[in-house]
């Protein structure tokens, strides 16, 4: 029975209540229209993010590490080694199992990805609901955060990812526990600290700097007064923590002090070390916490560093110290919040000027955005405090921020609005143009182009084709990563996988570009021999010196030694006091082999009594590709 006309007007909500009800999806997204969007936001930003990672693909380190695993068991010598002096088990761990199973294949890593900036993004956005005053407002350190420039490495390079966002996520997570340590004393959620801790430790040594972090973050943001009030308070009342986490840490570096590791790169100067904090600072952070760098510095097929227009780079400051000294004025936990960060950055400042700035890439340590991607994390907080202000803060309501009386007149008014709104328009457009740039950048990939140009060289090589090995093209993996650069290194996790031998009669290669050629050795070469139609005699079982037109140092050389044989035989071949065994033919052959050795000449002894052997052309030197 229908319901009358009029009742149905009088009651509008009787007829269309069941279809005007919202879903499940409706009613999450009313119930917090905040969460919704943050939500959102990182949905946004991690498939963002992951479509600029599959642009990209293996870089430098990655080759190396995926020969390695392929070349290892999984076991305690493996796990508990560092790599570039990272103690990094939890990564090994992880990568170990990837490159097995996805080897070159580029989807897994960036699912991997993916899940990571998520889960980050995530804790992120809980970390600030219990941190901060609730609002719109969150929105803004969140956003600082999932669309950061300074993070894209970190989320487009797996071995990087690896690194990097678990100690990202173990920082939020430890800051979240202890927040609510602070606030209840409860023990279960030192426990979640400690364990966040652990986790970092798990995959990069730098989590180490979560301890010191988690004790600045008490005395700035939890304590009032003086410094050495605040630092009495927050030692006195929250000693358990520091001791459990003073305990972790040192036994955590006596143990990381035991593991054998390169020596560190110690700066060679005064003027590096002011150089570097200006890079860090002024080229690198503060630029990219306001939309920068908007210009990348190509850096072969590695992430690029940053490269800031200098007029860019000079107005982002003026901003941030505007920020600064707006805020500081209007809420006092700002000012605390603002030294939290200061403190943090100068902690990783010195961390990696005492142990990055004297190696090879010393000088562009300040420019590479990864060594300052936990800073970012800082950053959020302490902007969120600065703007918004802690729940625990003693402090008067100033999320109205009230408005000095000489901008009160609304024509002011209007110009101080349209200024904001111009300020963080202009920062979105400018992170949108430097995540675009890095992605042209990024799709710039020469070790994915050399190693498709050899797949399908070697499936369409001939049988019993072998290769000379030599190493890759620096631009691939630079020379500095030797042996790790050699190409039978590289070729492990591909599907075809060259045959290289260390002697051949008519050996290939492959050129810059992976395409396979016949191999040529250019070097020293010999003098020419005394014997007429011969040059240099061998026979009777004597050893024949063959003196060279130079000298050579001690090095791994490609040999060329071109000869006429009266019968089969072996033969020593001596460079110094190296000797290689070599199987000779009758007839004029060529035979190509590798030897590491050093001198001004070389010897060949001829095994069998009755063979005589000539040669005129002898070269030591590298191979390389005929044209």
């Amino acid at each position: 029975m229908s319901m009358p006309v009029a009742e149905a007007e009088t009651h509008p909500g009787g007829v269309a209540s069941e279809g005007d009800r919202p879903g499940p999806i409706g009613r999450w997204f009313r119930a917090d229209r905040v969460r919704a969007v943050a939500f959102a936001l990182i949905v946004v930003s991690v498939a963002w993010r992951a479509g600029l990672a599959t642009r990209g693909w293996f870089s430098q380190d990655e080759f190396v590490i995926a020969a390695q695993v392929l070349d290892t068991r999984l076991d305690a010598d493996y796990l508990l080694r560092t790599f570039n002096n990272h103690l990094m088990p939890g990564g090994l761990l992880v990568a170990w199992a990837m490159v097995r199973v996805a080897g070159f294949v580029t989807w897994p890593w960036v699912l991997l990805l993916a899940v990571g900036q998520a889960a980050i993004g995530f804790a992120v956005y809980r970390l600030l609901r219990e941190l901060l005053r609730p609002g719109w407002g969150l929105l803004i350190p969140l956003c600082l955060v999932v669309f950061s420039p300074l993070t894209l490495e970190v989320s487009s390079l797996w071995l990087v990812g690896l690194l990097v966002m678990p100690m990202q996520l173990a920082l939020v997570m430890a800051a979240t526990a202890q927040v609510r340590y602070v606030r209840t004393g409860r023990l279960r959620h030192l426990v979640a600290v400690v364990l966040w801790v652990v986790f970092g430790l798990l995959f990069d040594t730098k989590s180490l700097l979560i301890v010191p972090l988690l004790f600045l973050l008490t005395v700035f943001l939890f304590t009032s007064g003086g410094a050495w009030r605040s630092l009495v308070t927050t030692v006195r009342r929250h000693w358990p923590a520091w001791l459990v986490l003073g305990a972790l840490s040192g036994a955590y570096l006596a143990f990381y002090l035991t593991r054998p590791a390169r020596e560190l790169d110690e700066p060679t100067s005064v003027g590096q070390v002011l150089k570097f904090l200006g890079d860090l600072v002024g080229e690198t952070v503060v630029p990219g916490l306001l939309g920068g760098p908007w210009r990348w510095a190509y850096a072969g097929d590695g992430p690029p560093a940053v490269n800031p227009y200098d007029i860019a780079k000079w107005l982002s400051w003026a901003v941030l110290g505007a920020l600064i000294v707006v805020t500081a004025r209007r809420r006092p936990s700002a000012r605390r919040a603002w030294l939290l960060l200061a403190c943090y950055l100068g902690l990783v400042a010195a961390l990696f000027a005492v142990t990055r700035l004297g190696g090879p890439l010393g000088s562009l340590v300040g420019i590479i955005p990864r060594y300052v991607a936990d800073v970012v994390l800082v950053a959020a907080i302490c902007v969120g405090v600065a703007l918004l202000g802690t729940k625990d803060a003693d402090e008067d309501d100033v999320s109205a921020w009230p408005v000095p009386t000489v901008l009160r007149e609304p024509g002011a008014f209007a110009v101080g609005l349209v200024s904001i709104i111009v300020v963080l328009a202009t920062i979105g457009v400018g992170t949108l143009w430097s995540t675009a740039r890095f992605g042209d950048n990024w799709s710039t990939k020469y070790g994915r182009d050399y190693l498709a140009t050899t797949q399908i060289e070697l499936a369409a090589a001939a049988p019993g084709t072998v290769f000379l090995e030599t190493t890759v093209p620096d631009r691939v993996i630079a020379g500095y990563f030797w042996p790790d650069n050699l190409q039978s290194h590289f070729f492990r996790p591909a599907e075809r996988r060259p045959t290289f031998v260390a002697e051949a009669e008519k050996p290939f290669m492959f050129d810059d570009f992976g395409r396979i050629r016949p191999v040529v050795v250019q070097g020293r070469k010999i003098l020419p021999g005394t014997v007429p139609g011969c040059g240099h005699l061998a026979e009777g079982g004597l050893p024949a010196r063959i003196p060279l037109d130079g000298y050579l140092e001690e090095w791994p050389y490609a040999i060329h030694f071109g000869y006429v044989s009266s019968g089969d035989s072996t033969a020593l071949f001596r460079l110094g006091d190296a000797v290689r065994v070599i199987t000779l033919k009758p007839g004029l052959n060529d035979v190509f082999f590798l030897l590491e050795g050093a001198g001004d000449a070389v010897e060949v002894t001829v095994s069998t009594s009755e063979v005589r052997v000539c040669t005129q052309l002898i070269t030591v030197g590298r191979a390389v590709p005929a044209p």
